[in-house]
């Protein structure tokens, strides 16, 4: 699927206000793809106001959105090895009302819950102002909002 900047900030919004949790979001690309910003419009979503940082450097921040729902937003970016996750509470993420993001999923190696999707970002070269955007549904996660339930795979 390919989507303007503004489609994948409102498909975000939906899905963070939409999306039933707890939910694992894993949010694939190169630099510059979008993954940030499609984190920050979840959050938006959820109900999340004021200043959402990237956390390349902090690596993780907690936000308390509107009706109990707290997004959870992961940057493995900086991750030197898998076992660094323990520091991070990562047994702990994904019970409750939380959604959680997580940047560069593909530095947690095994120990991504079976229960996910993964977005996969890209920028079609040449056509900077959209990506192509390609969801996997891994294991038995919740519906995710606004996607067509045709296009969700296991």
């Amino acid at each position: 699927m390919i989507l303007t900047e503004e489609e994948l900030i409102q498909w975000g919004h939906r899905i963070g206000a939409e999306v039933e949790t707890p939910v694992f979001l894993g949010l694939r690309g190169p630099l510059g793809a979008g993954k940030s910003v499609l984190a920050r419009a979840v959050a938006r979503g959820a109900g999340i106001a004021g200043p959402l940082p990237s956390p390349t450097f902090n690596l993780l921040f907690r936000y308390e959105g509107e009706g109990g729902v707290e997004v959870v937003h992961l940057d493995l970016y900086r991750l030197r090895q898998p076992e660094e996750l323990w520091e991070l509470g990562w047994e702990e993420l994904g019970v409750g009302q939380e959604i959680v993001l997580v940047e560069w999923p593909e530095r947690a190696a095994g120990h991504l819950p079976e229960d996910r999707w993964d977005i996969e970002l890209s920028v079609p070269r040449g056509e900077p102002s959209v990506r192509v955007v390609e969801v996997h549904r891994v294991g038995a996660p919740p519906h995710l909002p606004g996607f067509p339930v045709s296009l969700e795979r296991s």
